[in-house]
């Protein structure tokens, strides 16, 4: 699980709120809980294509100002995009990395992107970020199989 966003931005926070709360329902959940890595950053990076390697699979979480609330999920293919030059790099363009430098395909990756609506600096999230959140929360307990045994 990789998630990010900067948490002083409003709306922009809930990748990083989303593995907060997962990775403590995961604590209560030793079994699946313990094969589960939980990763949070500022902004996807060029080295974040290490993180990939030896994954089963990997769910990038991400706030998104398009996406249909609560939130929308999409399986990723590798791309080399505009973003593979930028200090924000795309899931996508970090799947690329990986393929370039492993001469491997990566991990089944896929895209949770939680819909938000309020990224101003200083700003808390929204209340209707915060139930997308939840929704979030819960489809990815059914994806991980978390307290469902």
């Amino acid at each position: 699980m990789f998630g990010w966003g900067n948490a002083s931005r409003g709306d922009d926070a809930l990748g990083p709120l989303f593995i907060e709360r997962l990775g403590a329902l995961a604590e209560a959940d030793p079994e699946v809980g313990g094969r589960i890595e939980f990763l949070d950053d500022y902004q996807l990076q060029v080295e974040h294509a290490l993180d990939l390697v030896g994954r089963e699979r990997v769910l990038f979480v991400d706030a998104s100002l398009t996406c249909s609330a609560p939130f929308e999920v999409t399986t990723l293919a590798p791309a080399r995009d505009v973003t593979f030059t930028t200090h924000a790099m795309s899931p996508t363009s970090v799947m690329q990395v990986y393929r370039d430098l492993h001469q491997a395909e990566p991990p089944p990756c896929t895209l949770l992107a939680i819909s938000g609506t309020r990224f101003e600096l200083g700003e808390p999230p929204s209340p209707s970020a915060l139930d997308n959140l939840a929704a979030a929360v819960d489809w990815a307990r059914s994806w991980l199989d978390l307290g469902q045994h």
